[in-house]
């Protein structure tokens, strides 16, 4: 699947796939596709909750050898309040 963007999260455990992931939909347009790389097996269930709550599209996951690939499909412009 081609992608926009691929995000290396190889390594990291939760919460960081997340958060990388999340600062890496912040750079992408709406339609435009994020490619994770992850190795945490928690990631499959994370990374697909955090898209659904976010009204981003999961496109497909794949596993091999121990690696997770995602791709997710931005739906919007993420918008964010600033707390002071």
């Amino acid at each position: 699947m081609k992608s926009d963007r691929v995000v290396d999260t190889k390594g990291l455990a939760c919460p960081m796939p997340i958060v990388k992931t999340k600062k890496a939909m912040l750079d992408l347009e709406a339609g435009q596709i994020l490619e994770i790389h992850a190795t945490d097996k928690g990631a499959k269930s994370d990374l697909a909750a955090w898209a659904k709550s976010q009204g981003h599209d999961l496109l497909a996951q794949e596993e091999a050898a121990g690696l997770f690939i995602f791709w997710l499909k931005k739906n919007k412009r993420l918008k964010y309040k600033v707390i002071s």
